[in-house]
């Protein structure tokens, strides 16, 4: 059944949309078929899948940028996007010849509905979680004026697009064809969030964050709509308000010009502000993106998405 929550045109169809993923979805036939050992080829051609991912849409990325003007910022964000496409393109290719199937979780109808709400939720996710810190006083907020933002666009897009292809689109998706939605869910989120383990000024506290925040998040937005624009939008307006509009370290990292520059207070228990590794360590990111995940979560368990076992 369909959540009635929701009547604003784009929005309903973001937050309700179809059949959340199917056991069609999952893949079952071709390499996916039936049979003996089904789980362990899911897990091998998830591996498969993600180095395809990787090795398709990262290196056309480099090499475009090396080949265009690198003073030129439209022409390294003409080569990200590009790359991004590859990306997606290797994907879909992959799945059709491996998996017999349409990726449905790349639907071309929804696309936009999909990810412009996407873009307005990850963008004011992120604004609540800057409010909470500068009412409480934990982090100083200073306006800079208009800067390009060509570098952090291209960076939204690249981890917005490959991140939730990878994490989403073939782990999340190949290990609940395996063992089903739980665990899946789990081992996800956890490889999402260690992942970033090796990023500058990175804690265990920092992961552990990621992998509440936006391994579930993210992974719940998928299991809502059965596709990824939405996961891809809130992803990516996320880390591109985090450091363009408000100028904050994204995961430890700096994501180029930004038109403000957010620094915790001195003195601030990291685990309040994030400290170097940025907002995303920090107990107001926890909870705001937490409850968000929960009640997309709830959400999805609403409309039957879960209770369908693999075929």
């Amino acid at each position: 059944m369909r959540s009635k929550l929701f009547s604003v045109p784009g929005l309903t169809l973001a937050l309700t949309g179809g059949r959340g993923i199917h056991p069609l979805d999952l893949g079952q036939r071709r390499f996916l078929h039936p049979g003996p050992l089904r789980w362990l080829r899911a897990l091998g051609w998830a591996v498969a899948l993600v180095f395809l991912v990787a090795l398709s849409a990262l290196p056309t990325g480099e090499a475009l940028g090396k080949w265009w003007p690198q003073t030129s910022g439209v022409a390294q964000l003409a080569a990200t996007i590009i790359a991004a496409g590859v990306g997606l393109g290797v994907y879909a290719l992959a799945v059709w010849l491996a998996e017999g199937r349409k990726p449905s979780e790349l639907a071309l109808r929804p696309l936009v509905p999909e990810l412009g709400v996407g873009l307005v939720i990850g963008a004011l996710m992120f604004a609540a979680v800057m409010g909470i810190m500068a009412v409480f006083g934990l982090y100083d907020i200073q306006a800079l004026g208009l800067a390009p933002a060509w570098i952090s666009a291209g960076k939204a897009i690249q981890s917005g697009v490959i991140e939730e292809l990878m994490i989403r689109a073939v782990l999340l998706r190949l290990i609940w064809r395996a063992f089903g939605p739980w665990v899946a869910f789990a081992v996800s989120a956890a490889l999402f969030g260690f992942g970033h383990i090796a990023n500058p000024n990175a804690t265990v506290f920092a992961a552990v964050c990621i992998a509440l925040e936006a391994g579930i998040m993210l992974g719940a937005f998928y299991a809502l709509t059965g596709r990824l624009w939405l996961s891809i939008g809130v992803h990516a307006a996320w880390n591109f308000t985090q450091g363009y509009l408000f100028g904050a370290a994204v995961s430890g990292g700096d994501f180029g010009p930004s038109i403000a520059r957010s620094t915790a207070r001195a003195g601030v228990p990291e685990w309040l502000t994030g400290g170097a590794f940025g907002p995303e360590a920090s107990l107001p990111g926890l909870v705001v993106c937490t409850g968000v995940g929960v009640a997309v979560m709830w959400l999805a368990w609403r409309a039957g998405h879960f209770a369908k076992q693999p075929g």
